[in-house]
């Protein structure tokens, strides 16, 4: 399985909304205890663990299907499961669904162009802007102080539904990992 977090490289978008899927990947990649493959022809920093790969694609996100598809093509993987952030979520829900539209996010729609549409979404709700004019400067600014208070908690739990999903269907992984509603303290 190729499991793909969507962010953007460079320590200007470290803590950003964007990001969020940088931020679980970083945390699998810790707790699996995942071994760093050369990787500069995937465009992308690429690890393994057992037989699974957790990639972050370093293109930014709108080219972030060109890592993807290097990466799906050279090991011959079939599976691919997305985290990535979620305007249409409010902040700190969680969400699962295999296919869809792209909703605007240029990751997806890099991704849905390189490989389709057909692969596992983790959706993480960021919540939106006031006004739909700010939806770029919103998804690349930092978290909120508050909001940086649940992200290790919110973290933790999406990665516990991805190694849940490793060896459980998306729809079994759903019903026990989804958050629906999240209210900050």
């Amino acid at each position: 399985m190729l499991i793909v977090g969507l962010g953007n490289p460079g320590p200007n978008y470290k803590k950003t909304r964007h990001n969020i899927g940088f931020m679980v990947i970083d945390e699998l990649i810790r707790r699996k205890n995942a071994q760093k493959l050369s990787s500069s022809s995937f465009e992308g920093d690429l690890f393994k663990f057992s037989n699974h790969f957790l990639l972050k694609p370093l293109t930014f996100m709108n080219l972030s299907g060109n890592s993807i598809v290097k990466v799906k093509k050279f090991y011959k993987l079939d599976e691919v499961v997305v985290i990535h952030d979620d305007l249409d979520l409010p902040f700190g829900t969680l969400r699962f669904k295999h296919g869809g539209g792209h909703g605007g996010h240029n990751g997806l729609r890099s991704t849905d162009e390189k490989i389709s549409k057909e692969y596992a979404r983790i959706r993480m709700g960021i919540g939106k802007p006031e006004h739909k004019g700010e939806v770029a400067s919103y998804v690349l600014s930092d978290f909120s102080p508050q909001e940086q208070e649940y992200l290790p908690e919110w973290i933790s739990h999406t990665c516990e539904a991805v190694e849940f999903l490793l060896t459980n269907s998306l729809e079994d992984t759903s019903s026990k990992y989804t958050i629906k509603k999240f209210k900050l303290k």
